[in-house]
């Protein structure tokens, strides 16, 4: 897979619109109605505080997004401009998910999931890519979605404490576990580096510096070992490949999210970081450690090569189809356990027919990025990079937060397509 295409052209300049052209493409309702949207659905916010669960606001601004889309009629936001390859797959994994529920081991749970779930995270996906009409508009969700991220790590870290013993790291939080959260703070780092660097105003600017230091404080509480090693793999692409900001603003970055973890990570959590490659830690020792569950799954995918277990079905394989399940019929308790890796979640419930459009979808969104020449390409292909090696730990296969960054990648090469920078 060539993550880089086009990382070695010339520096990109950043193209800024006019003031006309500005009021023109300003924030508009449509564009507000999407940035609620990816506040709540990947950022969690109204979780944050309880007054605003109560009002749903998650479904009322997909709901008004959707609406509003429909019943725009701008040239820019026509569905036509959306075809391509990553739409296609993402329309063509929704449907095979929907063929494979009737065979789902628990097709209760599958309907849950693709009918009340993924459907609307893949219609939205369709309504974020669709709704941008402009390069601003992408940097403008960006935005939106790094300060979902910050405010989620402001706010967990204010109201979590870190202690002794098992406690020296996060443990359950709102809607994300400490794993999960450690690959969003990753997904949102790379679009901290690029308004730090891009944003016309200063105060943008050390807004995106503050930010940039509580997604790493935040990164360092989740104490995540899949997400250390996603960030490495971003700040090695940022480095070596971000070319639309000078080495010197990429050292800058790189040294500052550097310095904030080794001036707050405690020596339980480098402890930890020294078992990723330790062969007596319990994911290489125990049956319910990830290298054993990855080998039951790819099992279950082997088995049932054609739909899988059925979406969201992987826990019922465990407790039902694993040389493990036959405990119980002696009163010993097995343990469902979730896939903990995207590419072994998708396969094992919904067959290699669903893994391989899966993997398609990833493919297409970092070729669609490669072919794209605006300045923000570098940071959404850092982010997709952060997310895929950070989903290679995590059960994150349908989630808002990856077909979220897919949209912007075809928001991106949409608006490019078609001269509208």
């Amino acid at each position: 897979m060539d993550l880089t295409a086009a990382a070695d052209r010339p520096p990109i300049t950043i193209v800024r619109a006019s003031r006309t052209e500005a009021r023109a493409f300003g924030w508009d309702a449509l564009l507000l109605s999407v940035a609620a949207y990816v506040l709540t659905a990947v950022g969690r916010i109204h979780q944050l505080f309880g007054a605003l669960e109560v009002l749903h606001l998650a479904a009322l601004a997909g709901l008004l997004a959707v609406t509003m889309y429909v019943v725009d009629g701008s040239p820019e936001r026509r569905a036509a401009l959306l075809k391509g390859s990553t739409t296609t797959l993402v329309a063509l994994l929704l449907i095979w998910m929907m063929m494979s529920v009737p065979f789902a081991l628990n097709t209760g749970a599958s309907f849950d999931l693709v009918f009340n779930n993924f459907l609307k995270t893949a219609v939205m996906s369709f309504v974020v890519a669709g709704s941008i009409r402009r390069v601003e508009d992408v940097e403008r969700l960006a935005l939106v979605y790094f300060f979902g991220a910050v405010m989620y790590s402001i706010v967990v870290m204010s109201r979590f404490s870190l202690g002794d013993g098992g406690n020296w790291r996060l443990g359950h939080l709102y809607y994300y576990d400490a794993n999960d959260f450690g690959t969003f703070t990753v997904t949102a780092i790379p679009f901290g580096i690029y308004f730090l660097h891009a944003a016309p105003k200063t105060s943008t600017r050390v807004a995106a510096t503050i930010g940039l230091v509580a997604l790493t404080l935040g990164f360092v509480w989740s104490g995540s070992r899949g997400g250390f090693i996603a960030l490495s793999a971003v700040a090695a692409y940022i480095l070596l490949r971000y070319s639309a900001i000078p080495m010197r603003w990429r050292l800058a970055a790189t040294a500052l999210l550097a310095l904030v973890v080794f001036a707050t990570a405690s020596d339980h959590y480098w402890q930890q970081m020294e078992t990723i490659t330790s062969e007596n830690d319990y994911n290489h020792t125990s049956e319910t450690g990830r290298l054993q569950i990855w080998k039951r799954g790819i099992g279950y995918m082997l088995a049932n090569p054609l739909l899988g277990v059925g979406p969201e079905n992987f826990p019922a394989a465990e407790g039902t189809l694993s040389p493990l399940a036959e405990r119980q019929q002696y009163g010993i308790g097995v343990r469902w356990n979730a896939p903990h890796d995207c590419f072994v979640q998708i396969g094992a419930e919904t067959g290699l027919p669903g893994l391989a459009l899966f993997i398609g979808i990833l493919v297409s969104a970092f070729r669609a990025l490669g072919r794209s020449r605006a300045a923000l390409r570098p940071a959404l292909t850092a982010s997709l990079i952060g997310f895929v090696v950070g989903g290679f730990f995590l059960s994150l296969a349908y989630s808002e937060m990856l077909y979220t960054l897919v949209a912007f990648a075809v928001a991106l090469r949409k608006v490019t397509a078609h001269a509208l920078v």
